[in-house]
């Protein structure tokens, strides 16, 4: 028996039939890429389109990655492009995903700074980014499910249900009596909370709008209001303190959504908290509206920002400074995020993604529950498959 350590050691014994976790770790095998276009019953506008800025929404890009191991394990993820851009990031996809095969998919943030290097020359932001986040969504989907977890589980989960709110019946496009009927349905249904459309240019017909909804919801169920980034700083102020009387949860996007110093001073200014966030698509424009204290609630998108691994960064300075989270768009992915956030989140709720998948996410009681399902939760439908355009695949098929 030894009874004590050799503290003049110099050297070591070289223990033999060790095998490295490099050695032993399963590798990726197989990827696959695939743009759909997920069409819109309705053409759908918002401010943006009224001042002229856009034109009406017809359908979103989809751009799914599926990933498949040595070992049998798979994972699925996706990114998106509203209007222009699916193109462009299915094709970046496609130039970088070969740089998965052979890499342990464990090893997610060393994979993460590989499709980061091998696009780099196009930046760190943007569409460089929106094309790496199928891909960093599928490794998590794939590791929760090696867990045998919810995503939600995998990464702590804080509770098992997130408070959810409806944006989609209180568009511009919409007339207001349809917006009245369209409340009341989602309220019925059960939603936690409405969310709708501001930013005209006769803010006039802001108010009207906001006056009739708040009227057919009470005065305390949880109402916002969106303006996606179409006032100036002046406007922004004089309709915002009008907007006060309306016991808003937030004010969303009033001003350009790169304008730290201008949401910063209607964050002060105001006692309507502002949301801001859905448009940034990195860590370091998240650190600067976060730590620029440019916004009460924080709103990143994951497929915008690059993926999970970059949202996880986000939530974490965010919780650290005590900023309120409500993520963009996305439920499929951001329920399990939200769940697993300190302090109590909002879920925007979207139908516009069900088709795409064979299972659906359940509202009860205003909120949206994490399934035990593991991983995401999602597999691909045949709608989907029949919406892609185009698809290519690496490495060795399953």
């Amino acid at each position: 028996m030894t009874t004590s350590a050799n503290s003049d050691a110099v050297s070591y014994a070289r223990v033999s039939n060790v095998r490295t976790a490099a050695e032993t770790g399963d590798r990726i095998e197989w990827v696959k890429v695939s743009l759909a276009l997920l069409p819109l019953a309705t053409p759908v506008s918002d401010a943006k389109v009224l001042t002229g800025r856009q034109k009406p929404l017809t359908e979103v890009a989809i751009i799914f990655a599926e990933i498949r191991t040595r070992d049998g394990f798979e994972g699925i993820g996706f990114s998106y492009s509203k209007r222009a851009g699916g193109q462009g990031i299915y094709a970046h996809a496609k130039e970088i995903a070969d740089n998965l095969l052979n890499e342990d998919p464990n090893d997610i943030d060393k994979v993460y700074t590989k499709l980061l290097w091998a696009g780099a020359s196009v930046g760190r932001s943007g569409m460089a980014v929106q094309a790496i986040s199928p891909f960093d969504i599928a490794l998590w989907d794939m590791k929760a499910k090696r867990a045998q977890l919810p995503l939600a589980k995998l990464l702590g989960a804080h509770r098992d249900s997130v408070q959810c709110y409806n944006t989609s019946g209180g568009f511009l496009h919409t007339p207001l009596d349809q917006v009245i009927k369209n409340v009341a349905i989602s309220r019925a249904s059960g939603i936690g909370g409405i969310k709708i459309k501001v930013g005209q240019p006769d803010t006039a017909e802001d108010l009207k709008r906001l006056t009739a909804v708040r009227k057919e919801l009470g005065d305390d169920f949880p109402l916002m209001v969106d303006a996606n980034q179409q006032w100036d700083r002046e406007t922004a102020m004089r309709i915002g303190r009008k907007m006060e009387a309306f016991n808003l949860i937030w004010i969303e996007e009033p001003l350009d959504a790169y304008d730290v110093e201008g949401h910063a001073a209607l964050a002060t200014a105001l006692d309507t908290p502002i949301a801001t966030g859905e448009m940034l698509t990195s860590f370091r424009e998240h650190e600067q509206l976060i730590l620029g204290n440019a916004s009460d609630f924080v709103q990143p998108d994951a497929p915008r920002v690059g993926g999970i691994s970059p949202f996880l960064k986000i939530m974490d300075l965010a919780a650290k400074n005590g900023r309120k989270l409500a993520p963009h768009f996305a439920m499929e992915i951001h329920l399990h995020l939200a769940a697993a956030y300190p302090i109590e989140p909002w879920l925007e709720h979207f139908e516009w993604l069900n088709p795409l998948f064979n299972e659906q996410l359940e509202l009860r009681d205003g909120r949206m529950l994490v399934s035990d399902r593991y991983g995401l939760g999602f597999t691909l439908s045949e709608q989907a498959s029949a919406w892609t355009v185009a698809q290519c695949e690496f490495g060795k098929r399953p």
